[in-house]
């Protein structure tokens, strides 16, 4: 028989002491938060009847996977991160805040300060050149009635040819397919850039080793990130996951939404690829986002989770 004391009195003291509400200093939702993950992790151990080896497996793994900085990564590959997603859209639906481009998950790869340019831009610097699939896009913010709205801020990034992003991937140079583009007269937004391809979670990493005991892949689709953002209205972190990609409706991250497909058109035609100023195949997204208004200056700003800042010259 399984012997259970987490619900006992005095145990209840004790994970209320250890949370801190045995003094008044401190911040009081951290205390509440800790007594909770506290009770409920012992209410797991019981009732799993979780060993000392399976727990110390547990404490281990969790120091390799921040000192890998995964954590991000295991959030989106559990759900975690498309959760958050799923209980805003219902708390949206439950005030009548309906309409617009779907939201889905920001990813953990998000670099801040990202140079910021007019109407249109060049992603990639090149270093790609004669390997990746030139890809024009460009598209026009909107709003719910479908008008555009001038000088909002697309701000985008994607991955290389080889699922790796800039920052992250030291060979790249600073800010490579990373963008911020301010829209025109029109809404309108126009990138010349590269076709990303998808990625897997390093299968040597904690996420992967994970993802294996689950008996799950660590795919992603190839997928271009966006946050768009114009004042008065609401903050939208969304992606785009490209047609035809094997992962599209199988992403590990659990991205892929409705509404978030992005049409990629080949095109094969010498002329077309003369007129763009390129040779050869070339890819062409076209894609428009529309914006809920904002119902406060709150609504329009992004999340304040922690980023990654890229230091000029580094």
């Amino acid at each position: 028989m399984t012997v259970k004391i987490s619900q006992t009195a005095e145990i209840q003291k004790f994970f209320e002491e250890a949370a801190g509400f045995g003094n008044d200093q401190g911040s009081p939702r951290l205390k509440q938060i800790m007594l909770r993950v506290l009770q409920d992790s012992a209410k797991i151990i019981e009732d799993l009847e979780i060993t000392d080896d399976e727990f110390w497996t547990a404490v281990d793994y969790l120091n390799r996977l921040g000192g890998r900085g995964e954590a991000g990564l295991l959030v989106a590959g559990l759900g975690l991160e498309h959760f958050l997603d799923l209980l805003q859209d219902a708390k949206d639906e439950q005030v009548g805040r309906t309409g617009g481009t779907p939201r889905t998950i920001e990813g953990p790869l998000y670099v801040a300060g990202a140079p910021l340019a007019e109407g249109e831009v060049r992603m990639d610097d090149g270093s790609e050149d004669g390997v990746a699939t030139v890809m024009f896009l460009e598209g026009r913010v909107l709003d719910l009635d479908g008008k555009p709205i001038a000088g909002a801020t697309v701000d985008l990034w994607h991955a290389n040819t080889k699922g790796l992003y800039s920052y992250f991937d030291q060979s790249q140079s600073e800010y490579n397919l990373r963008r911020r583009i301010v829209t025109d007269a029109e809404g309108r937004y126009r990138a010349r850039s590269i076709v990303p391809s998808g990625y897997g979670c390093d299968p040597q990493g904690p996420t992967q080793e994970c993802l294996d005991q689950l008996g799950r892949h660590g795919q992603r689709p190839a997928h271009i990130h966006f946050f768009i953002s114009a004042p008065g209205y609401r903050h939208l972190t969304t992606q785009i996951n490209l047609s035809g990609d094997q992962y599209l409706w199988d992403d590990f991250a659990y991205a892929t939404r409705d509404g978030l497909v992005g049409e990629v058109s080949f095109v094969e035609d010498a002329a077309a690829a003369d007129k763009r100023g390129v040779s050869g195949r070339f890819a062409e997204l076209e894609f428009d986002f529309q914006l809920q208004p904002a119902g406060s200056a709150e609504d329009e700003q992004r999340s304040h989770r922690p980023r990654a800042l890229q230091v000029q010259g580094a």
